[in-house]
């Protein structure tokens, strides 16, 4: 299976979200390999600090190459795939979006992030033109680092925008901003290896868990 995680905002959380969702299933049992399209590669340098740091298991990570259409359709359907992709590079999101089963779109609380969106769509219905509606890929948005505050609105308007937007649909769990996403990242760690009973923790599990229900 492969599945693209994008959006055409820079800082939207699409490199911590891959990572830890590479780990998770691979905490699953899974094969993974993930790929990172994003010319900051911060997919390629936190997988290159786990395997210094010798964690296991490491984490296969490919950088972008001219056949990324052959290299995405390379692997067996029993691997999981994972592709980190923003604006910067957008003929090989375009390429990616094309290969893929499902795209998930981490959307921070904020109106131009929603706006992003919306453009984001544009450029998946130009990738997938002439395609059958059967060939078409799941697309699926989720509020991420949401405020943690309650009495905060934003993420709740930004989960009721998600939900006008057609061909979306809303995933219901919410990440929010947590200090330990970024420290484990920079640790080379997934969030709950660093700490298995952190909020982040509890959450990221009911976030893959609806991703992927059959390994929950």
């Amino acid at each position: 299976m492969i599945t693209v995680i994008a959006n055409l905002k820079g800082g939207s959380g699409k490199s911590t979200v891959v990572f830890n969702l590479a780990l998770w299933l691979q905490m699953k049992g899974q094969p993974v390999v993930a790929y990172d399209l994003d010319p900051q590669q911060t997919l390629l340098d936190v997988a290159e600090v786990r395997r210094d740091e010798g964690y296991a298991p490491a984490l296969q990570v490919y950088p972008p190459r001219n056949s990324l259409v052959e290299d995405l359709n390379y692997h067996p359907d029993n691997v999981h795939v994972l592709v980190d992709v923003g604006a910067a590079n957008i003929d090989a999101m375009k390429q990616a979006i094309k290969t893929s089963d499902q795209i998930i779109i981490p959307v921070p609380p904020s109106q131009p992030d929603v706006w992003a969106t919306q453009r984001f769509m544009d450029i998946v219905e130009d990738a997938m033109h002439g395609q059958q509606l059967e060939q078409l890929p799941e697309m699926r948005a989720f509020v991420n680092r949401a405020d943690t505050h309650r009495a905060v609105r934003e993420s709740d308007d930004t989960e009721d925008a998600i939900k006008q937007i057609p061909g979306i649909n809303l995933i219901p769990e919410r990440l929010y901003q947590r200090t330990i996403f970024r420290r484990s990242l920079s640790e080379g760690m997934a969030v709950f290896e660093m700490s298995k009973r952190s909020k982040a923790t509890e959450e990221f599990n009911k976030f893959a868990s609806f991703i992927f229900p059959e390994l929950a």
